[in-house]
């Protein structure tokens, strides 16, 4: 499986390399606190112990500082954020059936 060929990798994959390297306050890094239970659930490694405590306010926050539309902009990474948990699942799925 390659993960950089789902839907929204280009948030998410940067994001665990941002935490490996004690970055955790970049829009990667938050978005995987704010899924952290579902892609520890469909097996991505990454450390926990390093994730925002409150990831979606501060997101929020940042996205307030950086952009003219933060509410739009936010919703839009949280349906890629979606988007890339549910095609993990689905893969995750599909290859447990297949065993």
């Amino acid at each position: 499986m390659n993960l950089k060929e789902l839907p929204g990798a280009d948030f998410i994959l940067p994001g665990i390399d941002d935490l490996h390297n004690g970055k955790t306050n970049t829009v990667g890094a938050l978005l995987i606190a704010i899924a952290a239970t579902r892609l520890t659930e469909a097996g991505l490694d990454f450390p926990r112990e390093r994730l925002a405590k409150e990831p979606e306010l501060t997101l929020y926050a940042r996205l307030q500082h950086e952009q003219d539309d933060a509410y739009s902009y936010y919703n839009a990474l949280l349906r890629s954020l979606n988007s890339f948990c549910n095609a993990l699942e689905l893969i995750n799925k599909y290859r447990a059936s297949n065993i």
